[in-house]
């Protein structure tokens, strides 16, 4: 049997890849400059601004992931990962360069001027956490036989959010401060994010139906996988 993407296939990679992407570059500026203090119920959450958007990106690793497979998956992280050193280069550039006035360097050193522990936190963080991600989706899509989209969502998701905040805090943040500060970060951030996983659900599940209407009849991402596999 022959299989190939369509036009329709190619057109919501492409949108999926760009949400993925945009995710990934608002999150690295929005963490540079900004913390949420984001009361849910009796507490009060402090978080990195960029948290919601990275949030994002795994519900789009998981639609990818159910409906193309593994390895398409891999590629849209990666291509996430291209954006990502793409905007930090620039971004260094455009640094060395003299601005018309004072204040304009001091607000884009606000900005782009990362701390290389910041930079390394989240470039390791996000491979491993992506990676992860999407190796537990497709686990758990075996073991379900294909069933319950909704518990390799949030299975997968969950697991890899924790792995994501405690890689890049213990990073970013590790012997800078006591340790129990450290772990009650790490804890935090991944309660807040386990918060809007949950919430996650509904949005794959939609996802995934718009990326099937390609293919009626055929599991694409079945498929794919068994041929670029291997």
């Amino acid at each position: 049997m022959t299989l190939s993407l369509d036009l329709r296939d190619l057109k919501m990679l492409m949108i999926l890849t760009g949400v993925f992407s945009a995710s990934i570059v608002v999150a690295n500026i929005a963490a540079a400059i900004k913390l949420l203090a984001l009361p849910i119920g009796p507490l009060l959450f402090i978080v990195p601004a960029g948290t919601i958007a990275y949030a994002v990106t795994f519900p789009v690793t998981d639609i990818v992931d159910e409906v193309y497979g593994k390895r398409i998956a891999l590629y849209v992280v990666w291509a996430g990962f291209a954006a990502e050193i793409t905007m930090l280069a620039l971004g260094y550039a455009d640094y060395w360069l003299p601005p018309l006035e004072p204040y304009m360097q001091e607000a884009y050193q606000q900005v782009f001027g990362l701390q290389w522990r910041i930079v390394l936190a989240s470039i390791v963080a996000y491979l491993v956490s992506q990676h992860h991600d999407v190796w537990a989706f497709w686990e758990w899509r075996r073991l379900t036989k294909g069933k319950w989209l909704w518990l390799r969502n949030n299975a997968s998701t969950l697991v890899s959010q924790l792995i994501d905040s405690a890689a890049f805090t213990l990073i970013a943040f590790g012997g800078l401060y006591p340790i129990d500060v450290v772990v009650d970060m790490i804890l935090w951030m991944w309660a807040f994010k386990v918060i809007i996983a949950l919430c996650d659900t509904p949005f794959v599940y939609f996802g995934v139906w718009l990326c099937k209407r390609a293919h009626n009849t055929v599991n694409v991402g079945e498929y794919l996988e068994s041929t670029l596999g291997h």
